[in-house]
């Protein structure tokens, strides 16, 4: 792992902010880089603080526009790509997620670092419907918290912050999905009652009765 990171870490310094978004595509679209990009943006922000703020952004953005690619087969007729990548259980229980919760069943998972399966949601949300507005936005809200807090922490951890990453992101990424399922929830509950139709009656129902 630590040959790879040197390559890709060689790879984006040579190309600048490019490098950091071909490798952020390729790992959100057909190819795999577990942790490169979190490791990355740790790598470059510690020689460069002050450009933490542009390897974050450059790697959201490349981030989001690979699961867009992906997202794309999915809405062209993806499924039986989807079917002959993951197992049928995971399928299932995925476009059921989407029917139940929309937005979500993308936001949450973009947060979490691996081994959560992240591309099967993407394929889903394509293969479901999902709007393209919709998915932007959640898969951007989602990456961007993710890759601006990789960068944060290693403006407060420097490099140690690879180790820190690796031994605690799975549990910093339930808290922040539980936070926002947790958000969404009360957001809700609070649209529901401030609904003007809820739950009143028709004044000249009494009247008709």
């Amino acid at each position: 792992m630590r040959r790879v990171l040197a390559w890709i870490q060689g790879f984006a310094e040579s190309l600048g902010g490019s490098g950091l978004f071909i490798i952020a595509f390729l790992d959100s679209s057909f190819l795999s880089f577990p942790e490169a990009s979190d490791a990355l943006i740790v790598l470059l922000t510690v020689q460069h603080p002050e450009r933490m703020i542009f390897y974050a952004l450059t790697t959201t953005i490349g981030s989001v526009a690979g699961c867009y690619s992906l997202y794309t087969v999915g809405r062209r007729g993806g499924e039986s790509f989807l079917r002959k990548r993951f197992h049928e259980r995971h399928i299932d229980r995925a476009m059921e997620t989407f029917r139940r919760h929309g937005m979500l069943s993308v936001l949450v998972p973009s947060l979490l670092p691996p081994p959560m399966p992240f591309k099967i949601f993407v394929l889903a949300a394509g293969v479901s419907g999902m709007s393209h507005i919709d998915f932007l936005i959640a898969v951007a809200i989602g990456r961007a918290i993710r890759f601006f807090g990789v960068g944060l922490l290693a403006l407060w951890k420097g490099q140690a912050a690879i180790e820190w990453l690796h031994d605690n992101a799975p549990a910093v990424g339930i808290v922040l999905a539980a936070a926002i399922v947790a958000f969404a929830a009360v957001s809700f509950w609070r649209r529901k009652r401030r609904d003007p139709g809820s739950g009143v009656r028709d004044p000249g129902s009494e009247g008709r009765s």
